[in-house]
């Protein structure tokens, strides 16, 4: 049996045939850049991205053959909304990374309503202020999931899932798979325009649009879907992924955390995925700017050639010589929220190297990955024995080492680069009864290479050089949402 996983990124929609083991068949990709027409805003073409799923999943078929069920995998909160009738989508589709809403998030939070701009409640209010403010249209709503969805079954199902829903910002505090009818009404958000709420592992619709029409028998959030390509199906199990940010995930269990929106130490509670009407729970930590760093060295400082070129030149000098950095380009999340903060290099002295800044650079990542570390210990009240990492930065060995250094902890490494597709085969196959119970997911989970933890970082001097970062920008650094 072999599960077309449809994964939705930023810039491009991947789709991969993937067998029960988690070897991928056949892939194929397809770019989709997403546009920004001013600062702040991110958009995209939804009826494109649409035509991309399809002709990305058609031709990793065309190569593997046809499979037995199909997951889909998406960027959680980006924003769609369509005409019923026609399938056309009105206005553009509203990144999740888009911050035109920023005001109207503030407005609410007067009003006692806590909304962050990242969510889809106020960017789904902006669509139809702009294009339906009667409100008058048999228009429906979806997140990236649902749109899919409904492009691979032509129209039969409006749908999403337990684990995108709960980042909408449209449920209820007491139960985040639940539309909050209040909210709705204050937002002049019809009901008729929301997606039915399924489980994130259940047949929910036919993929009539592709060969063999195979049962969508997943539909899950990037990074809850990475949780499960990592083998993190236990309480205590954390993994994090680092991309152009970094995102934590910890398994907190049977049992939603104790903070509706966010915990003391700046994590917040997530449904990590459903399962016959069970909800297992998370809770998230985020780095705004992890391989974003490492492109500023290729990009505008032009020390190094290409991302991977960073470990070699890294590996040049044994430590940063002082150096310390502090990646907060677009200011820090978890667990400090300051969006006023900015990157720093501190430390720098007539002998710095280009290698000293390189390391310096990675280093500062990894540290701020121990932050996310201690942030969700804190707040979920359980140990983090060992982590689990993948994306692009999971290639690095000399990141990996300053990570275990970091936190102190063992670090493995997935065998895939991207756990959301492995993990989106498997809620597809637990769907579909050919992987039996989660137990196989964490058996199945065989690290690349595990790192063990060597000379502690000087976490103090880390703490004492965040601190120097913050506040650059108070004006934003008073924004909390």
């Amino acid at each position: 049996m072999s599960v077309l996983v449809v994964d939705i990124g930023t810039s491009s929609v991947r789709a991969a045939v993937v067998e029960p083991d988690g070897a991928c068949r056949a892939e194929h990709v397809v770019e989709t850049l997403p546009d920004s027409p001013a600062d702040g805003l991110v958009e995209f073409d939804a009826r494109q991205l649409g035509d991309a799923a399809l002709d990305a999943s058609r031709a990793a078929l065309d190569a593997a053959g046809p499979v037995d069920a199909v997951g889909i995998s998406n960027q959680r909160a980006s924003t769609v909304v369509w005409d019923r009738a026609t399938g056309d989508p009105v206005g553009p589709g509203i990144g999740w990374q888009d911050l035109r809403t920023v005001g109207a998030c503030l407005q609410l939070r007067a009003e006692g309503l806590r909304i962050a701009p990242n969510l889809s409640a106020t960017k789904l209010q902006w669509l139809l202020d702009e294009h339906d403010p009667d409100r008058a249209r048999d228009l429906c709503f979806g997140t990236v999931d649902t749109w899919i969805t409904w492009v691979l079954s032509e129209g039969a199902a409006h749908v999403t899932d337990a684990s995108n829903v709960a980042v909408t910002g449209l449920t209820t505090r007491a139960d985040p798979t639940v539309f909050d009818d209040a909210l709705l009404g204050h937002l002049r958000i019809p009901h008729r325009m929301l997606p039915a709420v399924a489980d994130t592992s259940a047949v929910v619709a036919t993929a009539s649009v592709l060969p063999g029409a195979p049962p969508i028998a997943a539909l899950v959030g990037d990074q809850q879907a990475s949780l499960v390509g990592q083998g993190c199906v236990r309480p205590g199990d954390a993994k994090i992924t680092f991309g152009t940010g970094g995102m934590l995930d910890l398994n907190v269990g049977p049992t939603s955390p104790p903070f509706a929106n966010r915990g003391e130490h700046g994590t917040f509670p997530i449904v990590a995925w459903r399962r016959d009407g069970h909800i297992t729970w998370g809770i998230e930590a985020i780095m705004l700017a992890a391989g974003t760093s490492v492109q500023w060295l290729r990009d505008e400082l032009g020390l190094i050639a290409s991302s991977a070129d960073s470990e070699a030149i890294a590996r040049e000098c044994t430590d940063t010589g002082g150096v310390v950095f502090v990646p907060a380009p677009l200011g820090l999340g978890t667990p400090y929220w300051d969006y006023g903060a900015r990157g720093a290099l501190f430390g720098i002295t007539r002998g710095t190297s280009r290698a000293h800044i390189v390391r310096a650079v990675l280093e500062g990542i990894a540290q701020r990955g121990a932050d996310l570390v201690e942030a969700a210990e804190h707040d979920a009240q359980l140990s983090i024995g060992v982590l689990r990492i993948d994306g692009g930065m999971s290639d690095n060995g000399v990141f990996v080492q300053a990570l275990a250094n970091a936190t102190q902890r063992p670090v493995e490494v997935s065998p895939v680069r991207e756990a959301t597709t492995r993990g989106a085969a498997m809620l597809a196959l637990l769907a579909t009864g050919e992987v039996t119970d989660l137990d196989d997911v964490a058996a199945a989970w065989k690290p690349r290479v595990r790192v063990e933890p060597g000379d502690a970082f000087d976490r103090e001097r880390w703490r004492a050089a965040i601190e120097r970062s913050r506040r650059w920008i108070p004006e934003l650094s008073a924004v909390d949402f």
